[in-house]
This record gives C-alpha cells, structure tokens and sequence, in this order.
C-alpha cells in the first residue's frame, strides 16, 4: 500500500507520543514493548525519535548511548509502508545521532527469523558479531537474538 506522505521529519519523542508510539509497536511485534518501556526509555534520557508525515506516525526509534559506544534497543516503521525505505531513514538517522554524541559504535540485536531487519543491517554494513541464546520470546519457547554492530565513522 502506498500513501502520500508529506515530507517526513525526525522529531524527538514525547510523552505525547507515547501511545501512538505504543499502538504502533503492538501492531508490529507479537511481544511488543510496552508503553512504560518507551516511557522509561524517555525517562533514562536516551535518545528517542518519532518519524512523521505532518501528524501521521511512521516510525520510531529507541538509542541508549554510553560513553562511546551506542545500543539501538527498538526500532519500527508503519507496516503499510514497509519497502519504501523508512527504515533505513530511521536507522541513518540514529547512526548519525550516536555519532553526534560520541559514540564510535552502534550495536543492535535482531531475531534470526526478521529477515527484512537482517538483510537491512547487512545492507548497511552490520556485522554479526554473536548469538544470544533465547533472548526473546516465541511463540513456541523463546528466539535467539543475533548481535550485530557496525563502526560509526
């Protein structure tokens, strides 16, 4: 499905955001973060983004950076527009905001089974780096996660 979508801005999350945002994650993940997670993550001060049509939610972004080092926690886009590259808008956006705040590397994990996430990360020169064994749940049990990072320069 393709929309007509004013330009898109990067904005910072508020708590205003806050159930838009969490509407949007339940509708793309079976075991969706929480609108305390990303209440929480605005509390820590980490570095939260909404991406926006003029009101209409795109996607959304969750960054922890550390000294030099940066850790995307969630990321989501609008699954009906999926594959026309508001993802990889997000995920330039937040390697451009960890480099601004001093981070030298970005890390992430991705369950094996989201090959649209994997071939993105890929595409932008992720590595992968190790395997955390039943990191997320399943439908059946529990998923490994597949740490990734990538060098910001």
């Amino acid at each position: 499905m393709s929309f007509e979508l004013a330009a898109p801005e990067f904005l910072p999350m508020h708590a205003r955001d806050l159930d838009e945002v969490a509407a949007l994650e339940a509708h793309l993940q079976a075991f969706p973060w929480t609108q305390g997670h990303f209440a929480d993550s605005l509390t820590a001060g980490h570095s939260v983004w909404v991406l926006r049509s003029g009101s209409q939610l795109i996607g959304f972004a969750v960054v922890m950076v550390v000294l030099d080092e940066a850790h995307l926690l969630n990321i989501g886009v609008d699954a009906r527009l999926h594959g026309q590259g508001f993802g990889a808008r997000l995920l330039r956006h937040v390697m451009t905001v960890a480099q601004r705040h001093g981070a030298h590397r970005l890390f992430l994990e991705v369950r094996p089974s989201n090959d649209r996430a994997v071939a993105l990360y890929r595409h932008f020169g992720f590595r992968e780096i190790g395997r955390r064994k039943g990191y997320y749940p399943a439908q059946t049990g529990r998923e490994d996660a597949l740490i990734f990072d990538k060098e910001l320069a």
